[in-house]
């Protein structure tokens, strides 16, 4: 009766241990990092009101959906009691990987805040591309005389809750493309570097972590044998002790 309790107590010691593994990875698949601005900050839509530009300060980013070739990134108050911003973005590439976050800025004319491009998770080759409101987009594109992406005018630009689920479904349904210096419209395809499909997994298709080895059932099963012979090697002794 000894083993019957310890098998199921074995088995619920294994489950917690994958629990525990899964949680642990959570900051991974979300990206939460801490991040100091030193002076204002120019964000993409959908922002509350008057928070289009963030002044100087630690805010949090996380990564708050992923679904394929687009991100839904939220940043945060430094204690991530207030939702600032909803905003959509678009996994690109970068040459080297590095140990430490990154925030890429489109650099502005003097007296103007710096316009946030790109955020670059530790050890990741593909970082969030924001995308901005047409409008903000060509005027961007012109002032920097880079190539922006961009989504139509008519996606929310300021909502008092950005973390509204109308919200998350408006930016998510949204048609990405770019514009040029030019004001040209091009394909998102010749701004951006698409990563492969392994890169776009989202949390609920991640599967479950490996257990360790000690979980693996051959001991368990070798532990059952021994216990088999055990017992009877017992009743044996017992039934000639009895004669």
């Amino acid at each position: 009766m000894k083993f019957s309790r310890t098998v199921p107590a074995m088995f619920c010691l294994a489950f917690l241990g994958t629990t525990f593994s899964s949680s642990v990875k959570a900051d991974a698949f979300d990206k939460k990092t801490e991040v100091t601005f030193s002076g204002p900050v120019e964000i993409p839509a959908v922002h509350q009101p008057g928070f289009g530009v963030l002044p100087a300060g630690t805010y949090v980013f996380k990564v708050a959906a992923s679904a394929g070739n687009r991100h839904i990134v939220q940043i945060f108050s430094k204690d991530e009691a207030t939702i600032y911003a909803t905003i959509l973005a678009i996994p690109n590439v970068r040459m080297t990987p590095t140990s430490n976050t990154v925030i890429t800025f489109r650099e502005r004319p003097a007296g103007r805040p710096q316009a946030l491009q790109a955020w670059f998770y530790p050890g990741k080759l593909w970082g969030e591309e924001f995308v901005y409101p047409k409008a903000q987009a060509v005027e961007l594109a012109q002032s920097t005389n880079t190539t922006v992406l961009e989504m139509p005018a008519t996606v929310t630009v300021e909502a008092a809750k950005p973390e509204e689920p109308r919200i998350t479904a408006e930016l998510e349904r949204a048609p990405v493309t770019a514009v040029e210096p030019s004001g040209k419209e091009v394909e998102m395809a010749q701004a951006v570097t698409p990563p492969p499909a392994a890169e776009t997994l989202v949390a609920k298709a991640e599967p479950a972590p490996e257990l360790p080895k000690s979980a693996s059932p051959l001991p368990l099963i070798g532990l059952i044998g021994l216990l088999a012979l055990g017992a009877g090697l017992t009743l044996r002794f017992a039934r000639a002790r009895a004669l």
